[in-house]
């Protein structure tokens, strides 16, 4: 038995539709600017340039399992003035793999939520015009909790479906996930160029236009079709 000197931490899970048993995060990869509108909003030239990645911490203190008909209250994130959402579908990545073939990729998603890439933006972008990392913009405390888990079996239509955001109730984002720049399909493989997936990594796979600010105490609910809805309240 090993001998920590404290108690190791839980890794992170979320609930899965239909089930009490849960999935266990690992590593959490996101996708930059794979939506043309968002791109474009972005200041970038929304062309099928290749696809880059960043990624979030894996553990609890980052990713927040959010119970379906609930809203999560988080805290507002510190050392910000301008605080983002992100609305995305997330892959829950179910059997490992390097190097996988387009055609392989949809064997190895084990399921599909609904998350929310939250950002910093002005810690983003001020790292972004100093050429440096962009971890306290992007991988901060709850900047990325996730709904519940819906086994890829059990979701019909996901390649059109609609993803919408909405803040007290009134639409932000609004799009379909065929009008991402990279696929699923073509993001997983070459996700796994790059590093090799394991059971319990989650791929955020980027978001609509209209992504913008959120105050304190706002209300915000991601959707898409097919997946339990995400309700989450920073205060």
């Amino acid at each position: 038995m090993t001998d920590f000197i404290f108690p190791p931490h839980q890794a992170a899970s979320l609930a899965i539709d239909g089930t009490d048993a849960r999935f266990p995060v690992r590593r959490v990869y996101c996708v930059g600017r794979n939506y043309a509108g968002h791109a474009r909003e972005m200041g970038s030239d929304p062309s099928r340039e290749p696809p880059f990645f960043f990624t979030k911490p894996g553990d609890a203190a980052a990713v927040v399992a959010v119970a379906p008909g609930t809203t999560a209250e988080l805290p507002f994130p510190p050392q910000t003035n301008n605080f983002h959402h992100e609305c995305e579908l997330v892959v829950a990545i179910g059997k490992g793999g390097a190097d996988i073939a387009v055609e392989d990729a949809a064997a190895h998603i084990f399921g599909y939520a609904v998350g929310f890439d939250m950002t910093r933006r002005d810690l983003q972008n001020r790292m972004k015009d100093a050429g440096r990392p962009w971890e306290i913009g992007k991988a901060f405390d709850f900047s990325a909790p996730v709904g519940t888990v819906h086994p890829a079996a059990t979701v019909a239509g996901i390649d059109n479906a609609a993803i919408t955001l909405q803040i007290d109730g009134a639409t932000k984002q609004s799009g379909h996930i065929n009008e991402m720049i990279w696929s699923i399909a073509e993001t997983i493989a070459n996700l796994s160029t790059y590093f090799t997936l394991q059971p319990g990594d989650l791929i955020f796979t980027g978001t609509p236009e209209g992504v913008g600010a959120v105050q304190r105490g706002q209300t915000l609910v991601g959707h898409v079709d097919g997946l339990s809805d995400i309700s989450v309240r920073f205060i």
